[in-house]
């Protein structure tokens, strides 16, 4: 690696991302130094501040985690791993302590006992929750206050990552720029322990209800490096957005069917009870897909939860009936339109089961890794549990890297809510990444086949080669979308989140994951 003029020391662990998976490896590594980057202030880039249900943990009566396990199993569509969804779901309650003892302030009885909520897949009441659907607002907002209160944690707020730093083989760092400034020299930030927990990413997508940010620069970055990269193809589409024409789309938690809701078309039409026997509590890919093709077909699709909840609503949840108020649609005596739209990345940077990646020096957990917990379909609200655990794991495996010691902020990099807010704004209508979400929904969205995967890998070509001032940035998100599309080609089936109109049914010679290099990646893209 050559010599870098323009270097900070992060003198502990550098942790990149400020979601809920990045900030709890902080706290559970404290107090022991580490700093955190975050592009945005604490809490308003990241997808863990929007996640609505809650937290999965077989913390209820009768409820077990072998069974919670099983679920998981059931839901990833054969190839979830087997002891990593024991393990994990063993670790749940211990984690929601850790969440509590921070002050989240979960729902609970008059006995103080957790009030559980029920979602689609999963045989018991065990999410864990905050007001109906404000558990990821709630338990961001206790954790951020906790960090705040941490001296042995740095926060770099305005400052984004591009790509990491090798030498002899070892990621020994990252390089960043202030949010903003796309053209200065770039920032070198050196650490002996690189902990990448930047998010999924939905916003490579035209339809998305992830953060603006969000939009696969933490697998791009660690491709780029060389990191091996699994199950890439398995891209989780929430079928229930609401259908305002906002980007991101706002979201109608998978909650609200637990409680009764159905969906039906615009011709009154209910159609999943035809579909799958649990009707709108099926898997989130049956649902989803049942959603496209019926708009596919013309039909409008709308959750209706007028006959269950009625004006509670209102009151039981509230992110939702204010999405809908905002965007002029009553949740009380109307009905919500809904459409699938990307939601989560069951795929990412291969680790193992204590969160280490295949390069040596680099850590990744929260939805930028693939632990082998979620196969082909994430269990609902299993991604906040996952961060949890694998955050804790990180902490514990690095833990002994480091002296106990507080840390001094680095000078000279302020956070600018406008600056960052232009920046934001320029990246989303630069044409080049309008045309790259687009060809990932229409190519490699909830339905795929080879002519169009062939023709979104061209076309993801055609912009890198032709893209006005690519940057590090750019090709971050090129390089997750070339992989997303390379393996859904390469596998030739149908299975969970991954559905091939050519390859329908499921083969089970595919099932097993699939890992690939960016290198395999663009060699599959060069054939198409």
């Amino acid at each position: 690696m050559t010599p870098f003029d323009n270097t900070l020391n992060a003198d502990g662990a550098l942790i990149v991302g400020a979601g809920l998976a990045g900030l709890f490896t902080a706290l559970k590594l404290a107090p022991r130094p580490v700093t955190v980057l975050s592009p945005k202030p604490l809490g308003t880039g990241a997808s863990s501040a929007w996640a609505q249900g809650g937290v999965a943990a077989a913390v209820g009566l009768g409820d077990s985690s072998h069974a919670h396990a099983i679920d998981t199993q059931m839901a990833g569509a054969g190839i979830v791993d087997h002891g990593t969804a024991e393990s994990v779901t063993a670790e749940a309650a211990a984690r929601i302590e850790d969440l509590a003892r921070w002050g989240t302030p979960f729902d609970r009885d008059d006995f103080g006992n957790y009030e559980l909520g029920k979602e689609a897949a999963h045989s018991a009441k065990r999410i864990v929750k905050v007001e109906g659907d404000r558990a990821g607002w709630a338990i961001m907002q206790a954790i951020i206050a906790e960090v705040r209160r941490t001296p042995s944690i740095r926060v770099v707020e305005g400052i984004t990552a591009l790509s990491l730093a090798r030498d002899n083989g070892r990621i020994v760092g990252v390089f960043c720029r202030r949010l903003g400034d796309r053209y200065s020299d770039p920032v070198f930030i050196r650490a002996r322990a690189t902990v990448l927990a930047a998010g999924g990413l939905g916003g490579l997508y035209a339809v998305t209800t992830n953060p603006p940010g969000v939009r696969g620069h933490a697998m791009g970055m660690a491709a780029r490096a060389g990191a091996l990269i699994a199950d890439a193809e398995f891209v989780q589409f929430h079928p229930t957005a609401i259908a305002t024409g906002a980007d991101p789309a706002p979201l109608a938690t998978e909650a609200l069917r637990g409680e009764g809701a159905i969906l039906v078309n615009d011709l009154g039409e209910r159609f999943m009870p035809a579909i799958h026997p649990d009707a709108e509590l099926a898997p989130r890919d049956v649902v989803a897909r049942a959603n496209f093709r019926q708009i596919q077909a013309g039909r409008k699709v709308f959750l209706d939860t007028r006959q269950v909840l009625g004006e509670t609503i209102l009151t039981r949840f509230p992110t939702v009936a204010k999405y809908c108020l905002d965007a002029g649609i009553d949740p009380v005596h109307g009905m919500i339109p809904v459409t699938p739209a990307a939601h989560f990345h069951m795929g990412g940077v291969q680790v193992d089961e204590r969160g280490r990646s295949s390069l040596p020096g680099l850590w990744v957990c929260g939805e930028a890794s693939c632990t082998g917990l979620h196969g082909a379909n994430r269990l609902a609200s299993n991604s906040l549990l996952e961060a949890t655990v694998y955050g804790a794991r990180i902490a514990e495996d690095i833990g002994g890297l480091e002296p106990v010691r507080n840390l001094a902020p680095f000078r000279g990099i302020e956070w600018s809510e406008s600056e960052g807010e232009l920046a934001e704004q320029v990246l989303r209508n630069l044409p080049a990444v309008q045309n790259l979400r687009r060809i990932m929904t229409d190519l490699v969205g909830v339905e795929r086949d080879a002519t169009g995967l062939k023709h979104a890998l061209r076309q993801i070509a055609e912009l890198e080669a032709h893209a006005e001032h690519v940057t590090s940035a750019y090709r971050n998100m090129t390089s997750s979308a070339t992989l997303v599309a390379a393996a859904a080609l390469k596998r030739t089936e149908s299975r969970g989140g991954h559905f091939r109109l050519d390859y329908p049914e499921t083969d089970e010679r595919w099932e097993h994951h699939t890992t690939m290099t960016l290198e395999e990646a663009l060699t599959i893209r060069a054939g198409a």
